[in-house]
């Protein structure tokens, strides 16, 4: 078979393979595989055997095979935008979370290379180099203050040689490989989350069921506020409405000299504060007592474990 067969042969295995994976997967990883070289990609293939699988492909084959099933999975439309630079699928039925740490977890060090964009700020603490003197120029040219000890070359400051989303420069990664420092480590980068129809940024996986309670709190509150300060009644904001009408019929009472029953506690404060007052004290005087209590027992326990600590 021809050359120009086998490619096309090819791009109909693979036109497969997406549709198959698309139709029984439903959730998947739309994943970056900049930096990432054969050996670690087929550990990563190790590490999710069983649980997800990995599927690479150039940009254009992976547009033309999810077009071709929008027509039975029109959802897929949303995956398109996403299909730039260097990226693939990690397919899965699991559960996404801990399918992700695994994606995650699998990282390798990398020495900087020219040209490299860093992904995060690179410092080289004080250290001596271990670089005979000969080498002091290249240091002066990078602005690296140093000395001389014991006959080879020291770093007397922290160096902040690169920082974060900077390229990387042909000396400061000489001089990194000289001082055989790999600062950086590399893997799967998680972009986007498909999941049954709808695809979201990773960091949703990381909400938790307590950050939407108060998600939900902090709506319902505004809710509440807006509706009274409007004047229109909802489920949120009838309860403060009741209250506030409450507490303004209990001031018109004590105001007229209206006998209601919500309003005679009040009543009774106004007319003898000093009850109220004696009646907390011994609450109040209770607290303190147990806190003197637990604190005079705590002070014990520590001297009973001085003594024996110093001579037993």
């Amino acid at each position: 078979m021809s050359k120009g067969g086998n490619k096309k042969e090819n791009k109909i295995l693979y036109f497969g393979k997406l549709a198959k994976y698309f139709n029984e997967y439903p959730r998947c990883f739309l994943v970056g595989v900049d930096n990432v070289g054969s050996k670690q990609m087929q550990q990563i293939r190790q590490t999710l055997r069983g649980e997800a699988t990995v599927l690479m492909g150039k940009n254009t084959m992976m547009r033309k095979a999810i077009k071709q099933q929008m027509e039975t999975n029109p959802a897929l439309e949303k995956v398109l935008p996403h299909i730039r630079g260097n990226v693939g699928f990690v397919f899965t039925r699991g559960d996404l979370v801990d399918i992700r740490d695994k994606i995650l977890d699998n990282k390798v060090q990398a020495p900087a290379r020219a040209g490299a964009i860093a992904p995060l700020d690179v410092k080289i603490p004080p250290q001596n180099t271990g670089l005979t003197p000969d080498r002091t120029s290249f240091f002066q040219a990078l602005g690296i203050p140093t000395k001389i000890s014991k006959g080879t070359i020291e770093i007397t400051n922290e160096i902040h040689l690169i920082h974060k989303d900077a390229k990387v420069g042909a000396s400061e990664a000489t001089l990194l490989n000289m001082l055989n420092i790999s600062p950086f480590t590399y893997g799967l980068k998680i972009q986007q989350v498909y999941d049954s129809g709808t695809i979201f940024a990773p960091e949703i996986l990381d909400i938790t069921s307590e950050d939407l309670r108060v998600k939900f709190l902090q709506g319902v509150r505004n809710i509440s506020a807006i509706c009274l300060q409007i004047g229109y009644p909802t489920i949120a904001s009838v309860p403060h409405s009741i209250a506030n009408g409450l507490k303004n019929l209990i001031a018109i009472s004590i105001e007229a000299d209206v006998d209601l029953k919500e309003a005679q506690k009040a009543k009774d404060y106004l007319a003898d504060p000093s009850k109220f007052a004696v009646a907390a004290a011994p609450a109040a005087a209770e607290t303190k007592t147990e806190t003197k209590a637990a604190e005079k027992e705590e002070s014990e326990e520590e001297d009973d474990d001085m003594g024996f600590g110093l001579f037993d």
